[in-house]
């Protein structure tokens, strides 16, 4: 048993049921007092010398707070916000469906962990939590490779390419960061790592022995061992001549058409 099943047999009422879904809602909420009042996500994004002072509600808050309440965005940001909820509620919702409750709570609590010591350590930018939502989606692709999505709402990709398409552009990032920020993307998928590194390495080290196995199968020779006909007479084998033709006579042998013998009826 692993240490989250472990977990789960003991703990599984601290699972919070639908809890995308809440964090989908708070998320358009703060979103809408940001239109009222811009400054009110002051008050809920991850800032240490707050904290420290005893504004710990910001541990939890700053999830509520969407990317584009930070700025940047307005034209377009009812629509943005839209797409955003929506990916929260069905990624959510089929997330929970395939882990449970209390796996999804601990997977994200996981991330936020992850997030705030990254930002505690490293001084992740207060707006820059886009990799908590990447992880959801990450593990969306992992179990659920061949369902399909619409990339721009226009192109339809499997999920296990768009994933890999992201994860690509993360790897060129992470190659040029500087060795801080590099340990603080690692954090922010640490929920990532933890629940899906073991089985992904399990799988990779099979596919890499079959793969092994499989070349020296084709490498080697074929020999009569292959073969799946052989003359009970003179034991050539389909191997030893392709042209060779082979029946099953009333004895129950199998013979080339040379030594077939005729039996009586």
């Amino acid at each position: 048993m692993s240490w989250i099943s472990w977990l789960e047999a003991r703990f599984s009422y601290l699972g919070i049921p639908r809890l995308m879904r809440m964090i989908a809602f708070l998320n358009a909420f703060v979103y809408v007092l940001t239109l009222i009042q811009h400054d009110f996500v002051g008050w809920l994004v991850l800032s240490w010398p707050e904290i420290l002072s005893g504004q710990v509600w910001r541990l939890v808050t700053f999830t509520f707070v969407p990317r584009i309440a930070m700025g940047g965005e307005a034209p377009f940001g009812i629509a943005f916000i839209a797409i955003y909820i929506w990916y929260l509620i069905w990624i959510g919702d089929a997330l929970e469906h395939a882990l449970g409750a209390f796996r999804l709570t601990l997977y994200y609590v996981l991330g936020m962990l992850g997030a705030i010591v990254a930002s505690f350590l490293f001084g992740l930018a207060a707006w820059d939590y886009a990799n908590l939502s990447l992880s959801l989606f990450f593990a969306y692709a992992t179990l659920f490779p061949e369902n399909q999505i619409y990339l721009m709402l226009v192109f339809r990709v499997k999920m296990k390419w768009a994933a890999l398409i992201t994860l690509a552009t993360i790897v060129v990032q992470f190659f040029w960061a500087s060795l801080g920020s590099k340990v603080a993307t690692i954090l922010t998928f640490a929920n990532y790592i933890i629940f899906f590194g073991p089985t992904l390495l399990k799988l990779s080290k099979e596919r890499a022995e079959n793969y092994g196995r499989r070349k020296k199968f084709e490498s080697r020779a074929p020999s009569a061992d292959d073969s799946m006909h052989r003359c009970a007479i003179c034991k050539k084998t389909e191997v030893d001549n392709p042209e060779l033709e082979f029946r099953v006579a009333r004895d129950g042998e199998e013979y080339c058409v040379t030594h077939l013998p005729n039996l009586p009826k």
